[in-house]
């Protein structure tokens, strides 16, 4: 499998050869099975060390919050379409900071138009994207 292939960087290399011309690693031939087989010489006071790698496992986290309040995402959504333009559903979702931002620029109208993107976008989502990014509990 591996007889032509350097075992420190996997680069070929010449059957001949005590070294590698890509890496430097020095060879020792070793015949086993009337096949030559090249290897790293392991130094007398190191021993060998056996790897065992593990495939990853899959893990998901939730990372949602027992304390967290419980909100309606429908509620949510109808009043950022509804009244989006004063940042009431930033006051419900219990952001009072974007939502006094959001009634400080009211008389602009861009609240009220960022208010229905996000009105969409509330109802339009999954229930645990929603859940994560407000900091809310579904009813």
């Amino acid at each position: 499998m591996n007889e032509n292939t350097c075992p420190q960087c996997g680069a070929p290399i010449d059957p001949a050869s005590t070294e590698c011309k890509f890496c430097g690693e020095k060879f020792v031939k070793q015949q086993v099975n009337q096949q030559t087989m090249y290897s790293a010489p392991i130094p007398q006071q190191v021993q060998p060390q056996i790897i065992i790698q593990q495939q990853p496992q899959q893990v998901y986290v939730t990372a949602m919050n027992p304390t967290w309040p419980i909100k309606s995402k429908v509620a949510a959504g109808i009043l950022a379409i509804l009244l989006g333009g004063i940042g009431v559903h930033k006051f419900y979702l219990g952001k009072i900071g974007m939502g006094l931002l959001y009634l400080l620029f009211c008389w602009t109208a861009i609240p009220a138009f960022i208010g229905v993107i996000e009105g969409i976008i509330y109802l339009c989502s999954n229930d645990e994207n929603f859940q994560l990014k407000h900091h809310v509990r579904l009813q």
